[in-house]
């Protein structure tokens, strides 16, 4: 989650003598804090989450992943999508989403050859080589419109070998569609001009950075293992804001 300092935050930080680029790097810090936090958590709870024995996806990474892989892996995104196409049914059971098979099938919008193909092409678009590339505006609009209309014909040319066999199967496939293209979408915007690789450069420098300075109370470790602010984080200086 971004931090956001108000005026009389800066102005108190500035005020103790800390420079604009003391205080961008002591905010990364902390927005580097909280995703090891969330990974942390992640990692904690699949031992017990129930997910683990509701429909398998094609999808499930089950290795435990260095905090950079899993900022990078996109298999939950592609995991969702599957349980989606297959008509899966989400529910909660012990505050985790879970989801099971559908009991009538043959609702589905998409038979199994249909979401096959479909995950195929979606896989080909949602990977690390889409979110780590460097795209302007101009190109991401162009490359998901085109997605979209590749998509939209694709299943139009195969309705019958892929389900789509009837009115409210062909009512439903727009919104298929739909949320497909918001989809690709997500991913290239992370591409938006370097973005995504500019945050992982800017993560491995804070790491270096912060571990140089263990021997002032810095411990930063991205296996998982708990994480101390470095004493000289401005932040500290904020009476416990961001603690």
């Amino acid at each position: 989650m971004a931090v956001q300092l108000s005026q009389s935050d800066l102005q108190d930080l500035k005020g103790k003598g800390f420079s604009d680029a003391e205080i961008s790097q002591a905010v990364k810090e902390i927005e580097q804090e909280d995703l090891q936090g969330s990974y942390n958590a992640t990692q904690q709870n699949r031992a017990t989450d129930p997910r683990q024995f509701s429909q398998q996806s094609s999808f499930v990474t089950k290795d435990q992943e260095s905090l950079v892989k899993w900022q990078l892996e996109l298999n939950d995104i592609l995991e969702r999508a599957e349980h989606i196409l297959r008509g899966d049914m989400p529910t909660f059971e012990g505050g985790h989403l879970i989801w099971k098979p559908n009991p009538d099938p043959t609702n589905n919008v998409l038979n199994e050859t249909g979401v096959k193909a479909v995950l195929k092409i979606l896989a080909m678009y949602v990977n690390r080589n889409t979110i780590l590339s460097d795209y302007e505006n101009d190109e991401i609009r162009y490359k998901v419109l085109d997605f979209g209309k590749r998509i939209n014909n694709l299943l139009f040319m195969k309705a019958e070998e892929f389900g789509i066999d009837d009115e409210a199967k062909e009512k439903e496939k727009e919104m298929l569609i739909g949320e497909l293209v918001d989809i690709v979408h997500s991913a290239y915007k992370r591409a938006l001009k370097g973005g995504e690789r500019r945050s992982l450069r800017e993560m491995i420098q804070i790491s270096q950075s912060s571990s140089t300075l263990g021997a002032t109370g810095t411990n930063v470790n991205f296996n998982g293992s708990q994480q101390q602010r470095g004493v000289l984080n401005p932040m500290r200086y904020i009476a416990g804001k961001y603690k």
